[in-house]
C-alpha cells in the first residue's frame, strides 16, 4: 500500500486498488502511523539515484533545508548516489528501527554542483498529519465514503 511508505517517504508509484471498507483502511492507516517517524519528503527516481522531488511544509525534512531538487548521495553514510526508491526506503527502514541512530539523520545532497551535509531529526506523525492521508487515500480509493468523511474512534 502507498500509505505504508509515506511513514519514512512518499513515493512515486503506481496507486492500487484497495479491497478492504474504507473503515477498515481508516483503522489500519491510523494504527500503522501512530507513533512512526517521518521525514517529509517525496523522491524520484532520476538516473543516477534519487532526487526530491517535493518537501512537506513544515515538516522535519523541511525545518533542515532540504529542497525540491535536491539530489540524495548518502544517508547516514550508506550512499544513495545510484539507489533506487525501494533502496532508499530500506536504509531508512533500518535507521528507524533504531532509536538512537534516528534521532537524527545526515543526509548529503547535491544542490546546483555544491554538496551541502543536512542534519534531519524525524518525527512521528501528528494527529492532523495521519488525517489528511486518511482523508487522501479515502479520496483516492473509497469515493463514496468520503461524503461521510473520516469516522472518529
Amino acid at each position: 500500500m502507498l500509505f505504508l511508505a509515506a511513514a519514512t517517504v512518499v513515493a512515486q508509484e503506481p496507486a492500487k486498488k484497495c479491497n478492504q471498507t474504507a473503515r477498515e483502511c481508516e483503522q489500519e492507516i491510523r494504527q500503522m502511523l501512530t507513533g512512526r517517524l517521518y521525514l517529509g519528503i517525496e523522491v524520484e527516481e532520476r538516473y543516477p539515484g534519487l532526487i526530491v522531488k517535493t518537501v512537506v511544509p513544515d515538516s522535519p525534512a523541511w525545518r533542515a533545508d532540504i529542497e525540491q531538487g535536491d539530489r540524495l548521495l548518502a544517508i547516514n553514510g550508506h550512499a544513495t548516489s545510484e539507489a533506487t526508491i525501494k533502496d532508499f526506503k530500506q536504509v531508512l527502514n533500518q535507521i528507524f528501527q533504531d532509536p538512537h541512530r534516528a534521532s537524527r539523520i545526515w543526509i548529503i545532497v547535491q544542490r546546483r554542483g555544491i554538496l551541502k551535509k543536512v542534519d534531519v531529526r524525524p518525527e512521528p506523525y501528528s494527529k492532523v498529519q495521519i488525517d489528511k492521508i486518511i482523508a487522501q487515500h479515502l479520496l483516492e480509493a473509497h469515493p463514496a465514503s468520503v461524503q461521510q468523511g473520516p469516522s472518529r474512534p
